[in-house]
């Protein structure tokens, strides 16, 4: 390796004060190959320890180094002067510090590895949540606040939390933490004409870092060059095999004897060159504490509230009675996170969130823009507030009807959304089905559920986007109707083959006739045809197929994605309808209303 691979220049530079992630604890050999003590081996190793401190108390912490709060011993309580000593506390023995260590090393045994724990109050007081090696925090979005890694044979090397969580922490109890560190990079070489230090032996320092190079001479294997081993064999001369119970005595001159010998070294000559760096490093808490302390911080996030494009942040949005105006692309931002979800109350409103907890009542408008009331995003944690402003725009197109009437007059619309009929729809025709003919349509898949989460009308923010969902409403129902089930009841005719659309329209036929069967099933066929429509059907072909579907193309998209899953849901309801009505149906009767209609 080049020299500067062991002096470290770029390991130097860097601060873990200045990191996103902070190493608690490290027992980490980056990299060995070779076998040691002969040429071509190397070997970087990286260790750390930790220890948060009181913030009065870090004069007295500089005192201890790398053997002190390093890697050298695992946690566990003990008695000190008659004091029993918590496994997380580290005291010194004058007693003048007290520190407590956020990673516990528990040690195990020949059989199993040392376990690493992180420290149970940092745990529950940040409400962390452990999923296997990471710890997330589910009241932000599940972020992930901790990380362990371990080997394949599961012994841990690296514990290490963000940075923005630790100093909140450390600030919140008025601690920093003391990092020690120790980074070591070795090789062994046949010769050293590519290093040009001028002694074999350097030392630098540079506040609490200290590093040290080498040169050293050694013997093929390992050993110092030109030293020699001495050897001392000792054993007793009383041992008697036959007796029954052996007993000694101490070792006296009469009953011992010794022997030593040098033994010395004859193998080639090689060298092992080296860097180590030890350093000392404080990260300092936080100057403020929002999380565990709930400090208030000033606002950094700001929405437009007016036509001239005025922006306020919390502190005037919770005292205010207005909405604000945001593009529909933000519910869909808002639920991919984990604990998101979206929920309808009426055809227009609804309930959505990124999280579990801070749900919020929208309403969509006559462009098929989101209004929220501003108290509510106000409300919001900053970090969910970040996201909401990124969607954020200048009032458009009036507030939401019903969201204006459910929250101001305190009468919620009359109305039903169809994304929340979708999947109640489908089991009800599998339900009815099976009463009526012994057979379930809606073939059970794990991909169904998913679907219909995402098949909701703000999927259509553009042109693709409504196309995409007529894609998913096709593979909910023309792709997983049970074509073999329907036609076990309606055959074919020999030579003829009919899709699952076409099976279901003939089992209707039989109760209603074909024009009227065809009529019920017409919108499912036009979902069916879309799902291809960009690469395949022509442009009129395309218009005549949204036309059967009541879609109106001069609106939004929104609003366009909203009246097809208002024809795929209608369709589903009127099946089910058909289904279950015992009487004798006819194409000459009148249709009974679907439970959801396009008002």
């Amino acid at each position: 390796m080049n020299q500067k691979w062991f002096e470290m220049p770029e390991i130097r530079r860097r601060t873990f004060a200045k990191s996103v992630w902070i190493p608690l604890r490290a027992v980490n050999t980056i990299e060995e190959v070779g076998r040691h003590g002969f040429a071509g081996y190397k070997l970087e190793f990286f260790g750390a320890g930790s220890l948060a401190i009181p913030v009065d108390k870090k004069t007295e912490a500089e005192k201890l180094g790398w053997s002190d709060v390093g890697i050298s011993h695992c946690h566990s309580g003990y008695i000190q002067d008659d004091e029993y000593i918590p496994s997380n506390v580290y005291k010194m023995y004058d007693g003048k510090l007290t520190g407590e260590c956020l990673v516990l090393e528990q040690r195990g045994n020949s059989n199993e590895k040392n376990e690493w724990h992180l420290n149970q109050d940092f745990v529950i007081t940040l409400g962390l949540k452990r999923e296997g090696d990471v710890w997330v925090r589910p009241d932000e979005g599940y972020i992930k606040v901790a990380k362990l890694y371990q080997r394949e044979d599961s012994s841990p090397y690296l514990i290490e939390v963000r940075a923005m969580h630790l100093r909140d922490y450390l600030c919140a109890r008025k601690m920093a933490l003391y990092i020690t560190s120790y980074r070591d990079r070795a090789e062994v070489v046949e010769n050293v004409a590519h290093l040009s230090w001028k002694e074999k032996s350097l030392t630098e320092k540079k506040g609490m870092d200290r590093w040290e190079g080498g040169i050293f001479e050694i013997h093929e294997g390992g050993m110092a060059f030109g030293e020699k081993t001495a050897v001392f064999h000792v054993a007793r001369t009383d041992v008697d095999p036959e007796e029954d119970v052996p007993t000694f005595g101490l070792p006296t001159n009469d009953n011992v004897k010794s022997k030593s010998w040098v033994k010395e070294y004859h193998e080639r000559k090689l060298y092992r060159v080296e860097g180590e760096l030890w350093r000392n490093e404080w990260i300092e808490p936080a100057s403020k504490s929002p999380l565990v302390r709930r400090d208030k911080i000033p606002p950094t996030i700001f929405f437009i509230t007016d036509a001239e494009g005025n922006l306020e942040n919390r502190e005037t949005l919770v005292n205010s009675s207005r909405w604000l105006w945001f593009r529909p692309d933000v519910v869909i931002a808002l639920t991919h996170y984990r604990g998101g979800s979206l929920s309808w109350y009426t055809k227009d409103t609804g309930s959505v969130g990124c999280s579990p907890d801070d749900n919020v009542h929208f309403g969509i408008n006559s462009l098929g823009l989101v209004n929220v009331y501003a108290k509510d995003i106000g409300m919001l944690p900053d970090w969910q507030q970040k996201i909401w402003a990124g969607y954020n725009i200048s009032p458009e197109g009036k507030v939401s009807k019903e969201l204006l009437a459910s929250q101001m007059k305190a009468e919620p619309a009359n109305t039903q959304a169809p994304e929340a009929f979708l999947l109640k729809g489908l089991a009800m025709l599998n339900h009815l089905a099976k009463a009526k003919y012994g057979i379930t349509i809606v073939r059970s898949h794990e991909q169904i559920p998913k679907l219909i989460k995402r098949s909701n009308r703000f999927r259509a923010t553009d042109k693709n986007g409504l196309f995409a969902l007529a894609k998913d409403l096709a593979r909910i129902t023309a792709d997983s109707f049970d074509t073999k089930a329907m036609q076990k009841l309606v055959a074919p005719p020999k030579g003829t083959k009919w899709n699952s659309l076409k099976s279901l329209e003939n089992l209707l036929a039989t109760t209603l006739g074909p024009s009227h069967a065809r009529a019920i099933l017409s919108p499912l066929f036009g979902i069916y045809e879309l799902r291809l429509a960009d690469a395949h059907l022509p442009k009129k072909d395309i218009e005549d197929t949204f036309t059967l579907l009541g879609v109106d193309r001069k609106l939004p998209t929104i609003i366009q994605g909203y009246q097809l899953l208002n024809s795929c849901v209608n369709s589903i309801y009127e099946i089910c309808r058909v289904i279950g009505d015992e009487k004798n149906h006819d194409s000459q009767k009148k249709d009974n209303p679907s439970p959801l209609h396009s008002n």
